[in-house]
């Protein structure tokens, strides 16, 4: 049976606990919540951080707490990816200086710039890619990809090209954000296909934003991708219905992998698939 790693995106940049009270925000909520999460079968925690006031930070610091408290849970070795792009004010150096602090063992690549939610810019220009790809290499971080668009698809194949990103590579297609492609199985298919096509030897996962979450899981699975849920990409488990909580995403993933027939891989399982 296909083993199917489910990823857990615990917080985000921008929801908050007026959006929804059970987000985790603190670096003791968020520990604590990625733990429950790999309980119920979540092989990969994606983190973001907040300030004391709510909002996205890249502050080291936050991340340093954090992982302290989830490696506190001895018997607890989920897979740990950080992301780069928590702060849309932050510096190129501030973006990655986690990674050389911290060494993760994935961090977010987003492969081009992007007009994010229609009111602000997403700024990944090459210089910083360049950069922020020499940084994965020398500290160990395998970068994963996050493509908002097919173009960053191309982007990933020009830099793997260009020795800045190493095969085999790992893409989050991430389907639905305002400013990027539509979440839709015809353009899931689209993406998954550009990317055969340019670095055939990847691996690849996905996730719906908002009103196209499920019909992105579904057709992830079916089309053997892997899986990421959480409260990052939606605040409602359904319509108008408030999520309790993360661990409620991971189960329905779960079983949705399950019941297609597949298995949930384990942290150990995800390592071997993603050539950690």
């Amino acid at each position: 049976m296909q083993k199917t790693i489910i990823t857990v995106a615990t917080t985000g940049a921008w929801p908050k606990k007026t959006d929804n009270p059970n987000i985790p925000m603190t670096p003791r909520e968020i520990a604590d919540d990625v733990y429950r999460c790999w309980q119920a079968g979540a092989a990969i925690c994606h983190l973001h951080m907040r300030d004391d006031a709510g909002n996205g930070t890249m502050n080291v610091e936050k991340f340093r707490e954090t992982l302290a408290y989830i490696r506190a849970y001895k018997d607890c070795d989920i897979v740990v990816n950080m992301t780069t792009s928590g702060d849309l004010h932050a510096t190129d150096e501030t973006r990655m200086q986690h990674l050389k602090e911290l060494r993760p063992d994935i961090g977010t690549f987003d492969c081009g710039s992007m007009n994010w939610q229609h009111h602000a810019l997403f700024l990944n220009p090459p210089h910083f890619l360049e950069a922020l790809g020499e940084t994965m290499q020398a500290c160990g971080v395998k970068p994963e990809i996050e493509a908002f668009d097919p173009g960053m698809i191309y982007n990933a194949a020009y830099y793997l090209k260009k020795g800045v990103l190493k095969a085999p590579l790992h893409f989050q297609m991430c389907m639905g954000a305002a400013g990027g492609i539509r979440g839709s199985l015809k353009n899931l298919l689209f993406m998954v296909e550009t990317m055969r096509t340019v670095a055939p030897d990847s691996t690849w996962s996905a996730f719906g934003v908002g009103a196209s979450a499920m019909e992105i899981m579904y057709a992830t699975v079916a089309l053997g991708g892997h899986l990421r849920v959480g409260m990052e990409d939606n605040v409602f488990y359904s319509k108008g219905v408030l999520a309790e909580g993360n661990v409620q995403f991971v189960k329905r993933a779960r079983k949705i992998v399950e019941t297609y027939g597949n298995t949930v891989a384990t942290p150990s399982e995800a390592r071997a698939i993603l050539n950690l």
